[in-house]
C-alpha cells in the first residue's frame, strides 16, 4: 500500500502543479493536468453495463481465470475486455463516446478522400506534414506513419467506412491486446502467473482510452507481435510464428513511430525464451525476414519513413510540443500513466523489482551456502535448506516454478524500461493516457503478484469509472 500511497501522491501533485501552470502561461495545453480532459461529471447509457461488469470481474474474474481451460479463458478475456471498454465509451453516449471520436479535425477519418489514389498519395506524404505546408495533414495524420490511416481508408473501401465503425474496429481490435499480452506471459513465465494476471488485464483504467483510440487497435498490433515473437523463442511453431512475429512488428512501426521502442521489450523476450541461446538465435533470420515486408512495400510505393519522421520532429515543435514545459511533463507523464494502470499496477511493479533482486541474491547466496556445505561436508543440512525452500516457492506466485516470477519481473520492468525510454524522449508531452497504451498494457501483467486481488481489482475499477464519469477525456 506504501507505494500506491506515493503514486496517488504523484497523481495529485501532478494535478495541482499543472492546474497552478495553465492558470499562470497556459504552457500546458490540457484543461485538466495531466490529463488530456476536461471536468464533466456525468453519467451515461454506459453507466450501469460499466457498472456490472465491474462487479462482476471482481466477484468472479478470479476464481473462474482459475479454473477454465486455457482457451475459453482467452476468449473470455477478450470477450469481457471488450464488453468492459464499450461500456465506458458509452458512458459519454454513442456518438460523442464511440462514433465521433475518430472524426474530430485532428484524425485520421478527416483525409479519407485524399487517399483515392493510395500510391501517389503515399509518394506525396511527407510533403504535408509540415504545418507551413500546403494542405498539411491534421495532427494525427501528420503525427504518425501513413500505416495509420491508411487501415481506415482500407477500412473503407470495403463499406466499413465512417465513424462508428472506425470506432468499433478500434475497440474489438484492441481488446485482443490483453489475449496476446497472457499468451506472452504463458510462453515466458508459466500459466499459473498468466492467469493471475487475466482479471487485470481486463479491468484496467487503460480501457478509457482503449476505447475507439486508434492507439488501442496499434496496440494490438504490437502486443501479438511480442506473443508471436514470445512462441517462437520458446520452441512453439517457430516457422509460422518468427515470420508472422516480424511481419507484425513491421506493420507497428508504420501505425507509429514510437512503436519502434518495442524492440526493448522483444530484446527481453528473446532474453527470457525457454530454448537453448543457439535456437532463438536462430529465430532471428525468420523474424527479419517477416519484417521487411512491410517497410519494403511502404518504400516501393514512394514513401521514406526516415524522412517523414525527421518531418514530424520539425512538425511536433512547430506545434504544442514546443510550447509545452519538458520540466513537467517528464514526470507528469508518469502521473499520467499511474491513471491508466491503476494503483494495482504501482503496487505490483514493486513487488516484480523485489522479486526479481530478491532472486538474484538468493542465486548468489544459494551459490555460497553450497560452497561451504561442500567444504563441511553438511549434506544433511543442504537437503532440509532444499526442502524448505521448496515449500517457500510453492507457496509464491507462479506455482511450482521457482524462475516463474522473476521471468514476469523482467518481463514487465523490460516494458516499464521502454516506457521511461520515450518519456525522456521529450516527443511524448501530454497525451501519453493515449500515446503510451501499448506500453501500458505490458504493465498490467504486474497485478499476478498481488495477494488480496479483489481488493486491487476493485480499485482498478474505481480508478476507470471516476475518470470517465468526473472528466470528459480528448480520446
Amino acid at each position: 500500500m506504501g507505494i500506491a500511497l506515493v503514486a496517488a501522491l504523484l497523481v495529485g501533485t501532478a494535478v495541482l502543479v499543472g492546474a497552478a501552470i495553465e492558470r499562470a502561461d497556459g504552457t500546458l495545453h490540457v484543461r485538466w493536468p495531466p490529463l488530456y480532459a476536461h471536468w464533466d461529471p456525468h453519467v451515461g447509457p454506459g453507466t450501469p453495463a460499466a457498472c456490472a461488469v465491474a462487479v462482476a470481474v471482481v466477484a468472479y474474474g478470479p476464481s473462474l481465470a482459475g479454473r477454465l481451460p486455457w482457451r475459453a479463458l482467452l476468449g473470455a478475456v477478450w470477450g469481457t475486455a471488450t464488453a468492459w471498454t464499450f461500456a465506458l465509451a458509452l458512458i459519454d453516449g454513442w456518438r460523442r463516446g464511440v462514433a465521433g471520436r475518430l472524426t474530430t479535425k485532428y484524425e485520421y477519418l478527416q483525409v479519407i478522400d485524399r487517399f483515392d489514389d493510395i500510391h501517389g498519395t503515399l509518394r506525396d506524404f511527407t510533403r504535408h506534414i509540415l504545418i507551413d505546408s500546403p494542405d498539411h495533414w491534421p495532427a494525427h495524420v501528420a503525427g504518425h506513419p501513413p500505416g495509420a490511416t491508411l487501415t481506415f481508408v482500407l477500412l473503407d473501401r470495403v463499406g466499413l467506412g465512417g465513424g462508428a465503425w472506425a470506432g468499433v474496429w478500434c475497440v474489438v481490435v484492441g481488446a485482443t491486446a490483453g489475449v496476446a499480452v497472457l499468451v506472452a506471459v504463458r510462453a515466458l513465465a508459466g500459466e499459473a502467473l498468466a492467469r493471475r494476471a487475466a482479471p487485470f488485464l481486463v479491468l484496467a483504467p487503460a480501457a478509457v482510452w482503449m476505447g475507439t483510440s486508434a492507439d488501442g487497435y496499434f496496440a494490438a498490433v504490437a502486443a501479438w507481435s511480442l506473443a508471436l515473437f514470445a512462441l517462437a523463442v520458446t520452441g512453439c511453431r517457430t516457422r509460422l510464428s518468427a515470420p508472422a512475429a516480424g511481419l507484425l512488428f513491421g506493420l507497428a512501426c508504420y501505425l507509429s513511430y514510437g512503436l519502434t521502442l518495442f524492440a526493448l521489450i522483444g530484446a527481453g523476450v528473446l532474453v527470457l525464451g525457454r530454448t537453448p541461446v543457439r535456437e532463438r538465435l536462430a529465430v532471428l533470420p525468420l523474424v527479419l525476414a517477416g519484417f521487411v515486408v512491410v517497410p519494403l512495400l511502404f518504400t516501393l510505393a514512394g514513401f521514406d519513413w526516415w524522412e517523414a519522421y525527421r518531418l514530424l520532429v520539425e512538425r511536433y515543435y512547430q506545434g504544442a510540443g514546443g510550447i509545452r514545459p519538458y520540466g513537467y511533463w517528464v514526470w507528469a507523464n508518469l502521473a499520467c500513466t499511474v491513471l491508466v494502470v491503476g494503483l494495482a499496477t504501482v503496487a505490483g511493479l514493486r513487488r516484480a523489482t523485489v522479486t526479481l533482486v530478491g532472486r538474484r541474491r538468493e542465486v548468489f547466496a544459494r551459490g555460497v551456502r553450497t560452497r561451504e556445505a561442500r567444504m563441511r561436508g553438511a549434506r544433511m543440512r543442504e537437503v532440509h535448506t532444499r526442502e524448505a525452500r521448496t515449500r517457500e516457492v510453492l507457496a509464491r506466485p507462479g506455482g511450482s516454478d521457482p524462475a516463474a516470477a522473476p521471468r514476469l519481473a523482467l518481463l514487465v520492468l523490460t516494458a516499464l524500461l521502454a516506457l521511461l525510454v520515450a518519456d525522456l524522449s521529450g516527443m511524448s508531452k501530454a497525451e501519453t493516457e493515449r500515446i503510451w497504451l501499448p506500453f501500458a498494457l505490458w504493465l498490467l501483467p504486474a497485478g499476478a503478484f498481488l495477494p488480496r486481488s479483489r481488493a486491487w481489482l476493485i480499485a482498478q475499477a474505481t480508478v476507470a469509472l471516476l475518470i470517465n464519469h468526473l472528466l470528459a477525456t480528448g480520446w
